[in-house]
This record gives structure tokens, sequence and C-alpha cells, in this order.
């Protein structure tokens, strides 16, 4: 019996109503999403299978986050074992789909309300930490996935001293930032416009306690969205405006806090530059292939800026290069 039809008998026996099943999404884990439409309302199912995928992060974190008073969806009904869980349907309408030059500042202002009351709500022992054997762990995707199996380049023993003294700066600036929740994957495809408590927040289940900047680099320099330079940085001074009003361990000067927003932003856009690469070359997944060029861009533009990280720049730029000579 395939996956669906274990969904399909375990709906049965849960609903005992008629139902139909269409798919509502699928990420780039294991996890599948279907809408089930029933006769007076819809809801949602998650699929994800044992043992690739485990439940039991996303109910632990869904009840702190609901606690906190965040839209997230309200579990119906769980099997845990099987992989299943029964959840609100928050909609079709993502970020992503409804963002427009009208409504983002409003959009963008809910979406920050949000991530400070979950920030507010930090309890440090209750997640993970977000502590530098994860960080590098992300960063080693770069060199592994996107550099050797994307660019087909090899690191020469020079590039391989740069990367490392980068990462190793990276890595201590984002621990040195204040640490709260973080959700991790705060951005245009994973919070739903929503006519109460906007927005509804999605794809919590890896939350972890880490840098208070980490899910506005998420929100702010997005690999689905791109905005003007002016525009970013004024919805960053609100949120950071708003994050010291309520209490949030912010630093104090603001463009020590745009910095530390800016070093997070690298960390990411490394590590996302090596996951897109192995859903390619791995996992045969060829849809993220276009947004690589937006995230190179939000990393060069950052290293730009900074001294101690043009090194890794001429790094990159040099790789890049060598890929284009070679027909990559």
């Amino acid at each position: 019996m395939d996956r669906t039809q274990q969904l399909q008998q375990w709906l049965q026996q849960v609903l005992d109503q008629p139902f139909t099943l269409t798919t509502a999404s699928a990420d780039a884990s294991f996890r599948r999403y279907f809408r089930v439409h029933l006769p007076t309302q819809t809801l949602i199912a998650m699929d994800a299978p044992p043992p690739q995928e485990d439940c039991r992060p996303f109910v632990r974190v869904a009840e702190q986050f609901l606690t906190a008073g965040l839209n997230v969806p309200k579990i119906v009904a769980q099997d845990v074992t099987q992989g299943f869980l029964l959840l609100s349907d928050l909609g079709n309408d993502t970020y992503l789909s409804q963002l427009n030059r009208d409504n983002a500042k409003a959009l963008y202002g809910d979406a920050c309300q949000a991530l400070i009351k979950m920030q507010l709500a930090t309890q440090p022992e209750a997640l993970p930490a977000y502590d530098a054997a994860l960080l590098m762990r992300e960063l080693q995707l770069f060199p592994e996935w996107y550099v050797n199996k994307h660019l087909g380049q090899t690191l020469t023993a020079e590039q391989q001293a740069v990367m490392d003294k980068t990462f190793g700066l990276l890595i201590d600036n984002i621990l040195q930032q204040p640490q709260v929740t973080v959700h991790r994957d705060y951005h245009s495809r994973n919070l739903m416009v929503t006519a109460d408590n906007n927005p509804g927040v999605l794809d919590f289940q890896d939350a972890v306690i880490g840098a208070i900047t980490y899910d506005l680099a998420s929100l702010f320099k997005d690999a689905y969205i791109r905005w003007d330079e002016e525009d970013l940085m004024d919805w960053v001074v609100r949120y950071w405006q708003s994050a010291k009003k309520a209490g949030l361990p912010v630093t104090a000067d603001f463009g020590e806090f745009y910095k530390d927003f800016e070093w997070m932003g690298v960390q990411r856009h490394i590590k996302v530059l090596g996951i897109f690469a192995r859903l390619y070359h791995r996992d045969g997944k060829d849809g993220y292939l276009k947004d690589m060029p937006l995230v190179m861009q939000y990393l060069q533009a950052a290293c730009e800026r900074y001294v101690e990280l043009r090194p890794f720049l001429r790094v990159l730029l040099a790789l890049e290069k060598a890929a284009k000579s070679c027909g990559q």
C-alpha cells in the first residue's frame, strides 16, 4: 500500500465522513501536504514518512507558538507513528503570491510583529541550540554541493584557507548575537495572508534557539522575492525600533545591528546555495536553480561591504569565473 492510500485510510477513521483530497504543496524535504475537502470546511493533511521525517517537533513547536499568540495551524488529529497530522487550513494566499509595492509595508509590518511575539516567548530549554557545530555543518554544504558538484570546481589550498577563516568569523559573530527562538524558514513561502491575526505561520518544525537576526534575514533577504535596498533597510529599522520597545535584547546601535543582520544573511546564503545545489544534484529537484542567482547577488553584495569578507568574495568570483570557462 502506498503512502497516499495509508493516509486516506487513516483519514477515513479520523473523520468518519466523506472527503476528497487534492495536493496542497510539497516542500524541499520528504513531507507532502494535501487539502482535505469536507462538506463544510477544508483541513490540511501532512504526510511525513518515517524514518525520513518526524512529526513530533512540529507538534511541540506548534503548541509553543500557539501559546505565544502566533497564527499557526491547530492540530486536529495526529498519528506520529505513521507520520500523519491533520491540521486546520490557513488558506492558499502565501505572502509570495500576494506581496506587491502597495501592501508590502503592511504585510511585512505584521510579519515583524509576529516575529517579535515569537522571540519574546523564547524558552531556551525548550528547543535545540543553533550552536557552532550546526552552523558549520550548514556552511559545509557550500563547498561540497555548490563548489564541487554544481560548479565542478576544487578549492585550492589558499581558497580553502580563506573559506575556513570566513566561516570562523561568521560563526563567532552569530554566536555573540542575542539568542532567541528562531523559526529557521521565516520567508514569503511559509507566511500566509490571513484575515485574522496575520500572518499564518507554517513550516516551523526545525525551530531552534539562535541569533536574533536570523529570521529577519530570511524574511528580508528572501530567496524568492527581491526588494530595493532602501525599502529593506527601512523595514529592518522598523523591526529594530519595535523590538527595542518590546524589550528584546537587540543592540542599542542600529549600525551594529544591521551588520549582524548582514553577516547572518551571509551564513544563510552560503547554506542556501549548498541546499539548492543538493536538491538538484542529489534529489533531482530543479525548481530551485532559478532562485540561485538572487541568493548569490545577496551574498556578493554583503561580502563587498565588509572588509573582513572581501577575501571570500574574491574566492566566489574566481570560482564562478573558472566554472564559466569550463562551461559549467
